[in-house]
Order: C-alpha cells, then structure tokens, then sequence
C-alpha cells in the first residue's frame, strides 16, 4: 500500500458535510464512490481509507481540504490515475493534486494549523448571485473595527467551550492564532473574518464569527465576549452563522520528519491548566 495525499475543494452547498452518511450525499462518499470506480479500472479493489484534515459540516466549502489514501496503485500509474480520478469527479468538487506522501503522513492528526475564512455581506455591501452560495448576507449593519478589536481579545490557548458543539470525549481547548476581520474594497465590499488555529473543534467557527459579529452589530458588547471564555459548556446565547459563508481555506503541516511526532502530540488530551485566563 501507498499512501497518498490529495488536495482538493469543494462547494458544498449540496453536500451533507464531509463525513460519509447513510442516504445522504457527502463529500467523503462522493469520492468514496469515484476512487472504487478508478481502482477497479486499474484491476485494484474498493478502498475505504480516506481521512481530511477537517471533516466540514454540512454546507461549508473547501478551497485548501487535504486527506490521504491507502492503495495499491503502481508508482507508474499515479498520474494515469489521478486523471481517471478527476474524470469521475462532480462539478462541485475538484481535485487538485494526487501524489505519494511520506509513510508517516497523517491529514488530520499531522496538520499544525488550518485557515478558516467566513465571507459576510452586510448592508454596506454590493451582493453579486453568482458568488452568493460562498457568502452569507444579513441585512444590518458591522462595524468591522469593532468585530476586528474583539476578535483580538479571543485570541491565546483557551477553553472554547461556550462556542463549541460538545462531543462526548473531546477537549474544547485550542490555539486561536488568527482571527481578523476585513472589510474588503473590492467592488462587492465584502467583509472577511480570517481565522487560523492548531484545530477546530464542532462549529466553533461558525460561532466565534457570531460572537463577533453580534458585537460589530452592537447587540452585545466586549465585556460579553470576554465572559463567555469563562464558559465551560456550550452557550446558548452565542450566534452560529450560517455554514454557506464558511470555507477551509488552507492546511498547514511540519516538515516530513516531523509528522510522526505532530501526530503523536495531536492525539493527546489537553488539560484546562493548559488554557490561557480570559483579558
């Protein structure tokens, strides 16, 4: 077996999220489907291993998602497959690139970070349809220095569990490393939230986006915000945006002789000592 990294993107308006489900139609079982079709091509049988660096909820898009596969493909006919694999792909999703990667490659476990951006139209900006499925639009007003001024007070090593959907047995706690808002001048004015971290747990971005983005609306205030850092269970009061302006824009990685100690690291538990004291 080799394993193999593949990068690509999606619109996923019409898709279920990553995840493969039953009846439903995904990301991982739309490729599911296309990678048997090509191994099959090749004499090869089904593959099931395919794991992305973040498993996007139903509706978000990705123009940077990585994952890797396990298969037995020929080191001469990588690139005859990878061609066969782009031919079976939808119109909503392209892949980018297909090659070996090092043994040692994880895409969820070896990432050191991953960029987030979440588009807003608001009632300064000029709407254009044919990039509204990417966009989410509400009809007030942001300020954006206010939503730029909060979002730097969230940033640090922290519980973010007041923005965070809880799943049994997973840590809340993550390195916000970058979190700015932007009023693009471009001529739909479109507004920016850009957000990096070592990872993301369930829609916290979507959340964190909210919370500012209330406080840009001047619906909440900073003091607020800084409160919910105190949370240790998901808040009620915090907005989740909708998923149509969320896109993975990018994931990070060490150097090849470092991934197996980056994925050791990353499946290890965090602790609340570890966490930053809320400003």
């Amino acid at each position: 077996m080799t394993r193999f990294r593949l990068d690509l993107g999606y619109d996923g308006t019409d898709f279920h999220g990553w995840a493969a489900q039953t009846g439903q139609r995904t990301v991982q079982g739309t490729l599911w489907d296309a990678i048997d079709r090509a191994l099959a091509d090749f004499g090869l049988p089904p593959e099931r291993t395919l794991v992305a660096a973040g498993r996007t909820d139903a509706g978000v898009h990705a123009r940077g998602q990585v994952a890797h596969l396990d298969a037995d493909v020929p080191p001469d006919r990588v690139a005859e497959f990878m061609r066969r694999l782009v031919s079976l792909m939808p119109d909503d999703i392209t892949l980018n690139s297909l090659a070996p990667a090092p043994p040692d490659f994880d895409a969820r476990f070896g990432a050191i970070g991953r960029l987030y951006c979440y588009r807003i139209w608001d009632a300064h900006s000029l709407p254009f349809l044919p990039l509204a499925r990417a966009v989410t639009s509400v009809p007030y007003s942001l300020d954006t220095d206010v939503m730029a001024d909060a979002a730097a007070t969230l940033l640090g090593l922290r519980d973010f569990a007041a923005f965070c959907r809880p799943r049994v047995g997973a840590t809340t706690i993550r390195q916000l490393r970058r979190f700015d808002v932007e009023r693009m001048y471009d001529p739909y004015r479109t507004i920016e939230c850009w957000l990096e971290a070592d990872a993301f747990c369930h829609s916290m971005v979507r959340s964190l986006v909210g919370a500012v983005a209330a406080v840009g609306a001047g619906r909440r205030d900073v003091a607020w915000l800084a409160n919910l850092l105190d949370a240790h269970h998901r808040a009620s009061e915090v907005p989740t945006l909708p998923p149509g302006g969320l896109t993975l824009e990018q994931v990070a990685y060490p150097p090849d002789d470092e991934l197996a100690d980056r994925a050791a690291e990353a499946r290890q538990r965090r602790s609340l000592p570890d966490a930053e004291p809320s400003q």
